[in-house]
Order: structure tokens, then sequence, then C-alpha cells
């Protein structure tokens, strides 16, 4: 197996949002914010190779939106992702299965690109893998989510037949997070705070775990239980979700996989005084090396 970060550049969300009822006076030392109160934050895919599969781990903004609604995420850096493949020499052919944790735009937006004034899937030989109960959120948003899912990220999956719904057992409320497998290396957690069966690969990497952390722990900055963005649907929940999987993965040495911290991509996790911190940071390439 080999494991990739796939940068494909960085865009702006409030503070505030980004870390709720933490006030701007702790926050602003994580991640300062610019005039309008706003951060920088990454968006990094993840491209797994196992066999003779190559799985891309969520897809970006994507670049196919108007200028108008960058301008509200003032997008920076900014690669596509065949640019960003052909630099690990892999084409969007070779793309066998995209896996997506959730539909908001920020994580779904690549997978689709406008070609010829068409939206068409950016790979087409890949299966597009989905949580069930995720995609019918997608397809029937509540009032507050519904800015997140845009249809033109979404619909297009479906009508090119490429789409695989990963069906979601119902959850026991067990003390721990519910697991569901993908593929021999990879299984998913669930997580439901951010959003409806957000997906969390974790993946079995030379007898190492690697977890794909999504928008359950956007950043290193988001570590301390009480950090939980605004986004989230269900706050409470995120709670214990990241109490259950906190703990689980100190105890087992979890290597954490950041989609939008703008400087780290992995660390693993220590017990101090404070609580379950940060360790060891460092950058994927190190730790594929390992």
């Amino acid at each position: 197996m080999q494991l990739y970060s796939i940068e494909t550049g960085n865009f702006k969300l409030d503070g505030g949002a980004m870390f709720g009822v933490v006030p701007k006076s702790i926050w602003n030392k994580l991640n300062p914010a610019d005039e309008n109160n706003l951060c920088t934050w990454a968006l990094r895919c993840l491209l797994i190779v196992d066999g003779d599969r190559k799985i891309l781990v969520d897809t970006g903004m994507g670049n196919k939106q108007d200028a108008k609604f960058f301008g509200h995420y003032h997008p920076s850096n900014t690669v596509s992702l065949k640019n960003a493949l052909q630099k690990i020499s892999v084409d969007v052919n070779d793309i066998t299965d995209v896996l997506l944790t959730h539909l908001h735009f920020d994580h779904v937006g690549g997978a689709i690109e406008n070609k010829d004034e068409q939206l068409m899937p950016t790979f087409p030989n890949a299966t597009y893998w989905v949580s069930e109960p995720q995609w019918d959120l997608a397809m029937n948003p509540n009032k507050r989510e519904k800015a997140s899912f845009l249809k033109e990220n979404i619909q297009p999956i479906q009508a090119s037949g490429q789409l695989k719904l990963i069906t979601v057992p119902a959850y026991q409320g067990q003390q721990s997070l519910q697991e569901i497998h993908f593929s021999e290396n990879i299984s998913c957690l669930v997580v439901n705070g951010h959003t409806q069966c957000m997906l969390l690969p974790k993946i079995n990497y030379n007898g190492k775990t690697l977890v794909y952390m999504a928008d359950l722990l956007p950043s290193v900055g988001h570590i301390p239980i009480p950090y939980v963005m605004g986004y989230d649907m269900q706050p409470l929940v995120t709670l214990n979700e990241k109490e259950l999987f906190l703990q689980e993965a100190v105890q087992k040495n979890y290597t954490l996989f950041f989609e939008h911290d703008p400087i780290n991509e992995c660390c693993n996790l220590q017990v101090t005084e404070k609580g379950i911190r940060a360790n060891e940071i460092f950058a994927l390439e190190n730790y594929a090396k390992s």
C-alpha cells in the first residue's frame, strides 16, 4: 500500500463558525484571522494505492463554481485534482474509487467537472462511494444545511451511473463509534454530529492505523473536546463522538490525517493534564516511510 497527500489549495471560512463557542482570544492564536475574521484552511485529499485499486478520499472544492460563489470563500493556491495527481504520475483515468466522507461542497466539489458545458465525473472510471443516509440527506436537505449541498456537485454522480451507496446499519448506541467495512485494508468510522453518517476512513497501513478525520477534527486546533464547529448539525453528538474517538485513538496509537489544517498534515496523540492533545506532528510522507 502507498499513501499520498493530495493538496488542492486553500480557502477561507469564518473563524467563529469554525471554532463555535470558543472565544476569538483563544482560537485566533491557533489560526489567526484576517481583517474580515476569516481563517485560511486546507483542502487536502488522500490517495490510497492498494493493490490494483487507487482510492481517492474526498475531492476538495473543485473549480467549476462562479466568481460570486468563490468570492465568499477566497480560494488560493488552487491546484486541480488532475494536476495534483499528475505530480505523483497518476492520471484521473487511473482512479478506481472515490470515497466521499460527506457531500458538503468543500469535500465533493472536485468530483464533478464542467467539460464543454456539461457536468461530468472528473474520474470516468471510478466508482463513487457515499453513505446512503448522507446521500438521502443531500437529496432532501434540511434548511440549515441546504447551502452546503450543491446539486451540481451531487446529481451528476447519480446520472453518470457511477454512484454506489454504502449501507449503514442502524446504530445501537454502544459506547464506541460505529465501524463499517469498505475494503480489505480500509474500514470507515461513522459519525453523525457534523452531518448525517459522515465516514472517516480508517486505514490499516503496515500494521499501523491512519484515520482521515474529515470534519470531526478539521485541524490539530480542534482536538480539545469543546472545540466544536458552529457548522455541526448536532454539536452535543459531536462532543460525544470526539471523546469516544480520542480515547480509542490514544489507546491504540492512531495517526490522524487532517483535511483542513493549513499547516499540519498528521499527528499522533498523548494524554496531558489538560486532556488528550497532539503529540508528534509530521507530514504524511514521513509517516509512509516509517
